[in-house]
């Protein structure tokens, strides 16, 4: 039995669950895996003790709570550096660490417009002005990165990165709401796509009995 627990919501609809997931699944980091669904009267009883104002996903090592994609995700980067997590290349890491915080922290038309659902597939969809500004900057962080640090792999730097991991949902997202594609950022998102661990993630998405409303993600 593994000594890591990681705490997810929905696999259909938690975007956020869905990143430190397939970091760990890419890494072969062993962990047990509990899903607790979102938006129940359970949820905040069963979340209470992570101290993670009953949000997910949650890490925990011996009864050590971590909570945030992003943070879980540097504290596995310590706890195994054998692992790839970022690249060793100083300049590159920086811009990994860049990507990654900028796919934390901004994209809130796409978040909004765009709901990740592994069920449903999108079409004639009407995006905001906002929406459409910021697809386009995704798009041009995927091919700055892959021009000056990801010639050698498939990934954004080359190797499976952290970065990679934070941009998962946006693949499923692009591919959901068919969002154009052409040359490198087609290449990436096919390949992100049908990856095993995003494929095995999805399947397990759509067999879920549950459903969220949309204004409720």
């Amino acid at each position: 039995m593994s000594d890591l627990t990681l705490i997810i919501g929905n696999k259909n609809y938690s975007s956020w669950s869905l990143r430190p997931w397939l970091y760990m699944k890419q890494q072969g980091i062993d962990f047990e895996e509990i899903r607790i669904p979102l938006f129940t009267p359970e949820m905040e009883a069963q979340l209470e003790p992570c101290f993670s104002d009953s949000k997910v996903p949650v890490l925990i090592d011996e009864g050590y709570s971590i909570w945030d994609s992003l943070a879980i995700m540097e504290y596995l980067a310590d706890k195994f550096p054998e692992n790839v997590s970022w690249p060793a290349y100083i300049k590159a890491r920086a811009t990994a660490r860049s990507v990654a915080s900028e796919m934390h922290s901004s994209f809130s038309n796409v978040r909004n417009e765009m709901p990740m659902n592994c069920r449903v597939k999108y079409s004639d969809i009407a995006l905001s002005e906002g929406a459409l500004k910021e697809i386009e900057r995704i798009k041009a962080l995927w091919r700055h990165c892959k021009r000056f640090y990801g010639q050698d792999g498939k990934w954004l730097f080359s190797q499976f990165t952290i970065a990679d991991a934070m941009f998962a949902p946006i693949v499923i997202r692009f591919k959901h709401f068919d969002i154009p594609l052409e040359g490198v950022e087609a290449e990436y998102v096919d390949m992100v796509y049908n990856n095993q661990y995003m494929q095995e993630w999805m399947k397990a998405g759509r067999e879920e009995k549950e459903v969220i409303a949309e204004d409720e993600l």
